[in-house]
């Protein structure tokens, strides 16, 4: 084979996975920054609401797991567009219902469907496992902290961007125009990460006719150093026979699932109690919460680093017990404001937390508990917002707030856990620990 065989370079597989994961990722805040509207049309109770607006992160963090490992088989580009090409189906659907029902023909009998089609769009939040993979198999080693943290950070700011432009075109185009232009986004964008993505150097010299062995041979030349590590299935099934990756799992469906869930349900808990327009309560989601929590996991992992992960989550998950209570207590706007500021920075930095504490409690299978920590732990973000809408109905509209109960429980679970990793650390010698891949 000869080196024309090999296309693309690092830079442009980084720059179609950000891409492709923050088209994908905005799917998070399908319904929430608009719930309002599908809640006034619909008819629906508190406990409908929490489920409709967590709907997409069913399958946007339960299918991170299986697509991650495919990746290791085919490549990253055949999962990315196949969990793009589902979200397409899903706003599709979801775009035509509007436009045929809505509003006066969108009732309850239609929240099936709308559910149906919420789970779908929701597809493309899962392509974070495969972009990451993407990512790490471009660069080498000693550059993937910065790398990833571009693609993260990058990536994770489009449910900031679209909880603060939906209730924007909500206003100017209508529920049904405004869908319409996300439908076309998502195909724009996915036929944009089609034309610009290419699978890493063993991948193609695979697909060229090399086997595995010459292709990861072959690969090095071209500056490739990490590679698939077997079958990424067992690794899975290794990671949840130990208990300590179950631990990360909770600690996580505290961290990143609580930020899910609070990026749909924040802009309802505006409106409700503080009595803001849907465009104003999307901007402060988005502005004071949403894209804060995205961008501060980069110093919370340097953080992590220089004082260790256990200590870190203490006083992160301290924090976002301390500032939920404030939430439930107060209805003062300047003291919910701070609150969630602190709600925010909180979760961000125990996201990068938990996840600097993968590989030193589970060094055995450091793939397949990033896998479960990353899905499971994800899956809060469909789980919590149906709980929250049980407070509404059984509280009225004081239950937005003192739903918030719900993340001073995680919170001080999540506490005694990372107390309880900190007690009880491993003691591992360094050339056993693999490298973070």
């Amino acid at each position: 084979m000869d080196d024309s065989e090999v296309r693309g370079s690092p830079r442009q597989g980084l720059t179609s996975a950000t891409l492709g994961f923050f088209i994908g990722f905005a799917g998070v805040v399908l319904y929430g920054p608009v719930a309002s509207e599908f809640e006034s049309a619909m008819g629906l109770s508190g406990l409908a609401l929490g489920l409709l607006v967590a709907a997409p992160q069913l399958t946007g963090s339960l299918l991170r797991i299986p697509f991650g490992a495919w990746v290791d088989d085919v490549g990253p580009k055949r999962p990315f567009l196949v969990l793009l090409g589902l979200s397409i189906v899903g706003m599709g659907g979801l775009a035509v219902l509007l436009t045929v029902f809505y509003p006066d023909g969108l009732t309850m009998t239609l929240y099936p469907l709308v559910f149906l089609f919420g789970s779908l769009s929701g597809c493309g939040i899962a392509v974070f496992s495969v972009g990451t993979t993407q990512t790490a198999y471009w660069y080498p080693k000693d550059t993937q902290g910065t790398v990833l943290a571009v693609y993260a950070g990058l990536g994770n700011s489009s449910p900031g961007f679209f909880t603060l432009l939906l209730p924007i075109a909500l206003g100017a185009l209508g529920l049904t125009n405004a869908y319409l232009v996300w439908f076309g986004f998502l195909v724009v964008g996915t036929i944009a990460y089609a034309a610009i993505a290419v699978d890493p150097p063993s991948f193609q010299l695979r697909d060229g006719g090399l086997d595995a062995e010459a292709s990861r041979e072959r690969a090095k030349e071209y500056g490739q150093e990490l590679f698939p590590g077997g079958d990424a299935f067992e690794s899975i099934r290794e990671a949840a026979a130990i208990r300590r990756t179950w631990v990360l799992v909770a600690l996580f469906f505290t961290s990143f699932g609580g930020f899910l869930a609070l990026t749909v349900w924040l802009p309802s808990y505006w409106t409700a109690v503080h009595g803001m327009d849907a465009q104003s309560a999307g901007a402060l989601t988005a502005v004071a919460f949403t894209l804060l929590a995205a961008l501060i996991r980069v110093p919370g992992g340097v953080l992590s680093d220089r004082i260790g992960g256990e200590v870190t989550a203490v006083l992160s998950f301290v924090l976002v017990g301390v500032a939920a209570l404030a939430v439930v207590t107060t209805r003062n706007y300047t003291i919910a404001l701070w609150a969630t500021i602190s709600l925010a920075v909180g979760m961000g930095v125990a996201n990068a937390a938990v996840f600097q504490l993968v590989p030193k409690y589970v060094p055995e299978a450091v793939g397949g508990a990033s896998g479960l920590v990353g899905g499971l732990g994800a899956f809060g973000g469909f789980v919590v917002p149906p709980v929250l809408g049980v407070f509404v109905d059984v509280y009225g509209t004081a239950g937005y707030a003192t739903g918030f109960a719900v993340f001073v429980v995680l919170a001080f679970v999540s506490v005694a856990l990372s107390e309880r990793l900190y007690n009880n650390q491993p003691t591992i010698a360094a050339d056993a620990v693999p490298a973070d891949d």
